[in-house]
């Protein structure tokens, strides 16, 4: 029998695919920031490109960036390839994390201490697989220890949500359309900024809106009359690019949502003003639901936890202040210094 050989022919093309250009805007990023260092013959832009580039939602794939990049800055400059760092380094770049202040002036959280020690830790579980290196150095590293109860997001009152929500009506239809999805639908930011306008969708009687989860879950979330009045006033007619976009059409991104979310605290007299973020409005939504006397099982599947306890971690009405045994032992000592000093 005959072999099978391939003709040549002359319409096939010598220009080698490389695949990295399949790769996530994310991944092919990094790789290029650390080509600029450690040049195009290094292994380690592709590796990192590679174990970015495998990660399923683009949330992940963002915050293993970020925190890839400052780890392997810190190793740059103590003079050590990442490829090539071992524990005491790894345990001293931890020590650093801890210390290190972030944009508010304090020291990162231990949740976000643990997780960007994870995320170098899936690095090095990646390079391992591709024999680049022998071990993971951060394997033996002392994670801080994380409260599963605890949570730094601070809550707000109905008062102070309401004078939030009323004021980012009064300042745009945009601002007014963004509250109030992440109000009343307890989506995370970076799902609704990634949305485009065609996506807003029907099923069996409600709007909807498909958002993309942590690890690529994907799942329907409807659209309450109150919000998507909201958007709707925003969108006008409208019916294609970004969901939330910029006076220009640029994709609003999750730095400058900050920063107007912060505008409109600061307007509303929200005391937390300074250090509010989107996430708050998923507190509240689960807080205020729960409140309510929604179901904690019906709470937890709208927000996608796997975990109740993750759920009722972010519930601010849980172990509530307003009935903390400091204020009964205050008014007792008040009383009594205003007896002695009569």
């Amino acid at each position: 029998m005959t072999a099978l050989v391939p003709r040549q022919s002359a319409e096939l093309s010598t220009d080698r695919h490389d695949p990295r250009d399949d790769w996530p805007d994310e991944a092919r990023a990094l790789a290029d920031h650390l080509a600029e260092f450690y040049g195009d013959g290094d292994p380690l832009p592709t590796i990192a490109g590679g174990w970015v580039a495998r990660q399923k939602s683009r949330h992940t794939r963002r915050a293993y960036v970020r925190t890839f990049k400052a780890w392997e800055e810190y190793a740059r400059k103590s003079k050590i390839h990442p490829l090539q760092a071992k524990l005491p380094l790894a345990d001293a770049y931890a020590k650093h994390l801890a210390k290190t202040p972030t944009r508010n002036g304090r020291p990162p959280a231990e949740t976000t201490q643990a997780q960007a020690l994870a995320a170098a830790g899936s690095f090095y579980t990646y390079a391992a697989r591709l024999q680049a290196v022998d071990s993971d150095p951060f394997a033996a590293v002392n994670r801080p220890y994380v409260d599963p109860d605890y949570s730094p997001t601070e809550g707000m009152t109905e008062a102070e949500t309401m004078r939030l929500i009323e004021t980012a009506r009064d300042w745009a239809p945009r601002s007014y359309a963004l509250v109030m999805l992440l109000y009343l639908t307890g989506a995370r930011v970076d799902e609704l900024l990634s949305l485009n306008a065609d996506q807003l969708g029907y099923d069996r009687g409600h709007r909807t809106l498909p958002l993309t989860q942590k690890g690529g879950k994907k799942r329907p979330a409807p659209v309450p009359p109150l919000a998507l009045d909201a958007l709707l006033a925003y969108l006008g007619d409208r019916a294609d690019g970004p969901l939330f976009a910029t006076e220009s059409g640029r994709r609003w991104t999750q730095p400058e949502v900050w920063k107007h979310l912060r505008v409109l605290a600061r307007r509303a007299g929200i005391p937390q003003a300074a250090t509010i973020k989107p996430h708050t409005l998923r507190h509240q939504f689960i807080t205020d639901n729960l409140a309510n006397g929604v179901p904690l099982q019906d709470v937890q599947d709208a927000v996608s936890h796997s975990d109740p306890r993750t759920t009722q971690r972010y519930n601010r009405r849980r172990r509530q202040l307003d009935n903390h045994p400091a204020y009964a032992l205050a008014a007792r000592l008040g009383e009594r210094l205003q007896a002695d000093g009569a």
